[in-house]
């Protein structure tokens, strides 16, 4: 990793080799089940890449109008949308770049399926199959917790499928194994499984982490071959996470430690600005060559520039002393961190760098302060 450790800090590098890895197990679930897997741009929107993962994904499905772009733009394959809402200078635009339009609510539905009908863009309502599995660790992203806003429940929707859905689609995982999948399945099949033969497509939606080395493949490929044997319809993936899982890094220096009862390394980069995840889920991101507090000697709290007195990415211990200018990698830093990121302080955003499977690397983006006062007024 000695050409990691010799660009300019701080920086993303997205890993080639890795990420194709990831993309051929993708692309072998599509091939042996017959389903459909698109990019989750909410976790990864590398657009630089777009043409690569084009080749072995079915396309993109997006979160809002700017990330629907993005994905027409860049990849030019399916293109699916799912909002909460959605304005209606959005939606006139949406219905020209995207094959499919995910309704949060019926009255999401009845006030835009005019101009979506109209485009023949197919239409769809994500549920709510009230069936959590995530437990406390991530009840921030559980849809389908009390109170949640995300879906139509089953007490909510219609005796009979409203004219002109073609699809369901239910979003529920965070990070999870296909048990979970099967599980939450049951559960929508259990509530909603009699409009099933009706649909042209049902969307399983993202949070499956199908290319971790626990996931259980051959029950994600049992159930999507169940689903299309018994019902007949399209079925469709949407991960992120899985896409870019262990692809990618954050590399930053050492610029001062101190001491207050143990000793602090003062990093330039942040666990507020440049890995969010780390204090909202909380998450704490694997570090070559670093280990728990205490299984090595030297054991020293990691913590940002920033002001902000908890900006502090966790405690880790070393086999041998860390030194002012050092460098240290971070690992799984492509999910969730450019895309999330932010100038809080005023701190620069990191470069976004490219390692190529030959080893080589190619800086893609470097930021200034034009995009931090950009941001501004």
């Amino acid at each position: 990793m000695q050409a990691l450790k010799d660009l300019r800090t701080p920086c993303y590098v997205v890993d080639e080799a890795k990420l194709i890895k990831n993309l051929e197990l993708l692309q072998y679930v599509q091939q042996e089940t017959g389903c459909r897997i698109l990019l989750a741009q909410k976790c990864f929107s590398m657009f630089r890449l777009y043409p690569l993962m084009g080749k072995y994904l079915a396309g993109t499905t997006a979160s809002g109008i700017y990330e629907a772009r993005l994905g027409h733009e860049e990849m030019g394959k399916e293109n699916h949308v799912f909002a909460p809402a959605f304005k209606d200078e959005d939606m006139r635009e949406l219905v020209q770049i995207c094959d499919h339009v995910i309704f949060n609510s019926l009255a999401q539905f009845e006030k835009h399926k005019g101009v979506c009908a109209a485009a023949n863009v197919s239409m769809g309502l994500r549920i709510n199959p009230e069936c959590s599995t995530q437990g406390g660790e991530h009840a921030i992203y559980d849809p389908c917790a009390y109170g949640s806003r995300l879906g139509v429940t089953l007490a909510n929707f219609p005796e009979e499928l409203p004219e002109g859905i073609d699809g369901l689609h239910f979003h529920t995982l965070c990070e999870q194994n296909a048990d979970d999948l099967v599980a939450t399945f049951k559960a929508f099949e259990k509530s909603f499984g009699k409009f099933l033969p009706q649909l042209k497509w049902l969307n399983l939606g993202g949070g499956h982490h199908i290319t971790r080395t626990d996931y259980d493949l051959q029950a994600l490929l049992e159930l999507i071959k169940y689903i299309k044997a018994t019902y007949g319809v399209e079925v469709y993936l949407e991960p992120g996470e899985a896409v870019a899982l262990n692809a990618g890094y954050l590399v930053t220096e050492v610029l001062d430690i101190v001491h207050n009862g143990l000793d602090i390394l003062i990093l330039d980069a942040s666990a507020a600005c440049h890995m969010p995840d780390v204090l909202e889920m909380p998450y704490r991101p694997p570090l070559l060559g670093g280990f728990a507090a205490g299984e090595k000697p030297y054991t020293y709290r990691l913590s940002s520039m920033t002001c902000l007195a908890g900006d502090v990415i966790g405690d880790y211990s070393f086999a041998e002393p860390v030194q002012v200018g050092d460098k240290l990698v971070f690992a799984d830093m492509a999910i969730y961190t450019m895309v999330k990121n932010n100038t809080f302080n005023g701190l620069p955003l990191p470069d976004i760098v490219l390692l190529r499977s030959d080893g080589s690397t190619e800086v893609v983006r470097r930021f200034g302060y034009e995009d931090f006062k950009g941001r501004l007024s």
